[in-house]
């Protein structure tokens, strides 16, 4: 049994720090996700390597990986179902997951392709900046998903940059026909402005009637509901999940909850921890979710669940890389959870 399936991009992150004179030479839009084929990647290395900017990371990644990563390390058992080359990222991609504790499937492993890496550009703020060649990962199919591990888990968490691929969309459709067929709670993270600017009707198909729970930060939000407020915008959101958890950075996050159409919505503000050093943001929003969801799936209340979420995302952004060691996130649960 699982207490959550997740489905995303598998990549390897590769980062790199850098000014923010550096970053306007790439024209890469800061804070934001840019799609790129493998000669673009190539360009932008090797004008990191003329600029005599070395790599300083490298990790597993990817938007639902990492969650589920978070997920893992917290106590959780996620099956996660991605793409990735018979090469040797691929082998390290998969082997990093399966020593946190998440589960995948051979199915995972496309022969002949290439794994997906993602260059992360990290600024003198913390702020990240990424630019993705998804590799095998981009052709994700149903032939890639372990659709009877589904039928075992409690929850489905969807990264929103799926959103971005046709390839996935049949397969999508059946999850969540399985989903409804087994009431299984769906969760969905939009993951990045880009998505809501460029594939919205991708993620409007993901979304499908409702789901339980949609993740978000502010920008998306905003430019998902077309509202200039916050509050409203999280409100808004309710038309199309039955949980809106919307983050904003120090400011911390904003929590709606309607469980149904008769019930008044509940709001909740939750705070973020003080961080006086913000070193790398890269994957603060993935371990938000991942933490989040796994206090929900752990039947604790929505504050607690902000709470917990907050306190990872906090640990994230002040070292280097998408992901925590295990035991940081066990100590951090036991600080907040179970003090």
């Amino acid at each position: 049994m699982y207490d959550v399936m997740a489905i995303g991009n598998a990549l390897v992150d590769h980062e790199y720090v850098l000014s923010d004179a550096a970053l306007e030479e790439t024209e890469l839009t800061k804070g934001h996700m840019t799609l790129a084929g493998i000669e673009e990647q190539q360009q932008l290395l090797a004008y990191f390597k003329l600029a005599n900017i070395a790599p300083s990371k490298q990790a597993g990644g990817g938007s639902a990986a990492n969650a589920m990563y978070t997920f893992a390390s917290l106590g959780g058992k996620p099956f996660y179902a991605c793409r990735v080359g018979d090469d040797h990222q691929g082998s390290f991609y998969l082997k990093d997951l399966l020593e946190a504790g998440v589960t995948t499937s051979e199915k995972s492993i496309h022969a002949g392709g290439v794994t997906g890496s993602c260059v992360v550009a990290v600024t003198e703020d913390g702020e990240r900046t990424m630019q993705t060649y998804l590799g095998t990962s981009s052709d994700i199919t149903a032939d890639n998903v372990e659709f009877e591990a589904l039928t075992q888990a409690d929850w489905l968490y969807i990264e929103g940059y799926l959103a971005m691929s046709e390839s996935i969309q049949p397969a999508m459709t059946r999850l969540r026909q399985q989903a409804g067929i087994h009431n299984t709670k769906i969760a969905v993270s939009f993951a990045d402005p880009a998505v809501v600017q460029f594939a919205k009707d991708g993620l409007l198909n993901i979304l499908g009637n409702k789901v339980a729970v949609i993740f978000c930060n502010s920008e998306e939000a905003k430019l998902f509901t077309e509202k200039k407020q916050i509050k409203a915008a999280t409100r808004t959101l309710l038309d199309y999940c039955h949980t809106a958890v919307v983050t904003d950075g120090p400011n911390g996050a904003t929590i709606a909850h309607k469980p149904d159409d008769k019930s008044e919505i509940e709001i909740y503000e939750v705070a973020t921890p003080a961080v006086a050093n913000v070193i790398d943001t890269n994957g603060a929003g993935d371990n938000y979710s991942g933490a989040f969801l796994y206090a929900l799936s752990q039947h604790y209340s929505l504050p607690e669940c902000g709470r917990l979420a907050g306190e990872v995302a906090a640990q994230v952004i002040q070292q280097f890389g998408p992901r925590l060691v295990s035991q940081d996130y066990k100590d951090i649960a036991h600080r907040v959870l179970f003090a």
